[in-house]
């Protein structure tokens, strides 16, 4: 299934099946050539834009109130830290902590436990006007590990340590809980990190993996591959977070629980460099602004790099099918946002703008994502689903849009 609508401030104006097919890029001819800005002006007001997602994977509807909400209040956090006056890379943390906080969500506070009954969580974060990355993998005791490595990037932007020593950027288990104690953020007791869900969800997963256990190997393998893809399939996985300020930086962030019983001090693509999220500005050899956030089974977003490969295809809206369609059954989502500054050739060329292209797309059963721009008085969401009757892995459902973000130059 592939459908888009197309969002521009309060004006929409859906795209048909027969307008994707004429267009590799469907947005491609709205485009307009990048504009180098004058260093001497400045953008009069605020500005940006957000789309996150909750996580790929299933979302029940007597649940979908309550993400929904959630991608409400992340991109409220984010378009706050904006109207702030804060940059991207700021914006896009402050989406990961609400999204970390709710118990829905298989990221900081109710995540998914591991094979021992514990908590630990990966996460990463990355600048696209610096190209500096921070991350955290197995990390326990933290609320909200976004912050860790929000704040790994940010020291790593300072510069060298004393003696010359080289600061870290990917830091996991026990050294990163001490080095987010030792730099003021506060621990948070595992116990205290479980909720009723994840805690049930863990005993049933663990019967689960009992009954799988006593199959004899050879005669039910075709049904220990089922019981597999089903417990992928209903879980959430990584969730995330794309945001572009009104200076054109961009910023990507993703956290996650992990897999429901993965092994004690696994590390997942959440917070491997290039896999859970991609951020770079514009550049001479790049003309537009791009920021990925990726959710899936980790195997499959290591062995694409999919968050990286997104940066350097043109086509960005349609690589992640032909990249997770070339394996078996492979569960994943990602969003997507591409921009450029542009001048209203009919207006006054004081009348500056950032163009912003977004997508979300899934082979999950669905994809709770919300989006909203500083313009806007709140947050839309919407809960994508793969159509009736088909399965999870192979079909791909693809949504997304565009706004037009306008400043005054003064």
């Amino acid at each position: 299934m592939i459908g888009f609508s197309s969002y521009a401030g309060v004006m929409e104006s859906p795209m048909n099946s027969a307008e994707e097919q004429q267009h590799s890029s469907p947005l491609a001819t709205s485009w307009s050539k990048k504009e180098e800005p004058n260093k001497n002006q400045k953008p009069k007001g605020v500005g940006g834009f957000v789309l996150v997602h909750a996580g790929a994977g299933y979302h029940s509807e007597s649940k979908a109130k309550e993400y929904k909400h959630v991608c409400k209040r992340a991109c409220q956090r984010a378009v706050d830290q904006l109207k702030a006056g804060a940059l991207a890379v700021e914006a896009v943390a402050a989406a990961l902590v609400e999204l970390e906080d709710s118990p829905f969500t298989n990221a900081g506070m109710g995540s998914n436990l591991n094979l021992s009954g514990e908590i630990e969580c990966d996460a990463s974060i990355m600048d696209g006007k610096s190209l500096q990355y921070g991350a955290v993998g197995a990390i326990s005791g933290i609320k909200n590990p976004v912050l860790v490595a929000n704040r790994l990037l940010s020291e790593a932007q300072k510069g060298k340590l004393s003696a010359g020593r080289i600061p870290p950027c990917f830091l996991v288990g026990l050294g990163a809980h001490e080095w987010a104690i030792g730099h003021g953020i506060p621990p948070c007791p595992s116990e205290k990190m479980a909720t009723k869900f994840s805690l049930s969800a863990y005993k049933r997963n663990k019967r689960k993996m009992e009954v799988a256990e006593e199959m004899d190997t050879g005669r039910n393998q075709t049904k220990k591959k089922r019981l597999s893809a089903e417990n992928h399939s209903g879980c959430l996985d990584t969730v995330g977070a794309v945001v572009v300020d009104l200076e054109g930086n961009v910023a990507a962030a993703v956290s996650s629980g992990g897999l429901a019983m993965k092994h004690p001090g696994r590390v997942g693509q959440a917070a491997h460099y290039g896999c859970g999220c991609w951020a770079e500005n514009a550049c001479n050899m790049n003309s537009y602004s791009t920021a990925v956030s990726t959710s899936g089974i980790p195997q499959y977003t290591h062995y694409t790099c999919l968050g990286q490969k997104q940066i350097f295809d043109e086509n960005v809206f349609f690589t992640s099918y032909f990249i997770m369609a070339s394996e078996d059954r492979v569960l994943g989502g990602v969003i997507v946002l591409r921009c450029c500054r542009c001048v209203e050739a009919q207006q006054s060329q004081n009348i500056q703008g950032i163009l912003v292209e977004f997508l979300w797309s899934h082979t999950t059963e669905s994809m709770c994502v919300g989006y909203m721009s500083a313009q806007d008085s709140k947050a839309k969401t919407h809960i994508s689903r793969l159509p009736p009757g088909t399965i999870p892995g192979q079909s791909l459902a693809i949504e997304g849009g565009v706004c037009r973000l306008m400043s005054v130059a003064e």
